[in-house]
């Protein structure tokens, strides 16, 4: 499969994209830039090509569903495509230099520093960049880890009752969901019930009511073929 790759510009810097075969790139990532909406497999494939040329011995994996770059055995950054925005973030970013990124760790990736990107133009220099990607690395190559955080318990994810409602008009559906594992009906839940308008909730919910009739789990299109 081809893999999205920034073409470098002499005085730009890394901007554009074309299609290159790079042999250290994962399919999984692959598949999610090129299922992101455009503007968003710009800016992603740019901070991709940015994390390579950095970090030549950064592994790609796809968990939870989203893009996750490791180092040294430690993850090191995340990024993430939406429908309106993109976001980026460094795993230790609570331990880096920068205050920017300092700021609002302890938050999830989309109320970060660089939660809300909707154009290249919104990240910073390649040098900012460049340079947060060598701090990163460093602190996988030094082994410093993340303080641990308080236990607050696992936090309860009921299921929508939209949701439920559908389900139960559906008895095979309901069957196949209810014996699939807690994780398998977590994702369907916090994607149903993160939905922002009832138009997006029941659409969700047809296309769930769909791939669990197949025994699908919510994230299935990023799964490599058996």
């Amino acid at each position: 499969m081809p893999t999205l790759w920034p073409k470098p510009h002499s005085d730009q810097g890394l901007e554009g994209t074309q299609l290159m075969s790079k042999p250290n790139h994962s399919p999984k990532i692959d598949a999610y830039l090129e299922n992101a909406e455009p503007f968003a497999m710009s800016i992603l494939a740019h901070l991709r090509a940015l994390l390579h040329a950095t970090c030549p011995e950064i592994i790609e994996e796809l968990k939870w569903g989203i893009p996750h770059f490791d180092y040294r055995g430690e993850m090191m950054c995340i990024f993430a495509a939406h429908k309106r925005h993109c976001s980026f973030s460094f795993w230790k970013d609570a331990l880096m230099s920068d205050a920017r990124l300092k700021a609002n760790a302890d938050l999830p990736m989309a109320k970060r520093f660089m939660g809300k990107l909707t154009n290249v133009a919104d990240l910073p220099s390649d040098g900012d960049l460049t340079a947060w990607i060598k701090e990163a690395m460093a602190l996988n190559e030094q082994g410093i880890k993340l303080p641990q955080r308080k236990s607050e318990g696992p936090k309860a994810v009921g299921i929508p009752e939209a949701f439920s409602e559908r389900l139960a008009e559906n008895p095979q559906v309901k069957a196949i969901f209810e014996s699939r594992s807690p994780s398998f009906q977590k994702e369907y839940n916090v994607w149903i019930g993160e939905a922002k308008t009832d138009a997006t909730r029941d659409k969700r919910i047809e296309e769930a009511l769909a791939w669990i009739a197949d025994g699908k789990g919510r994230f299935w299109k990023y799964s490599k073929p058996g």
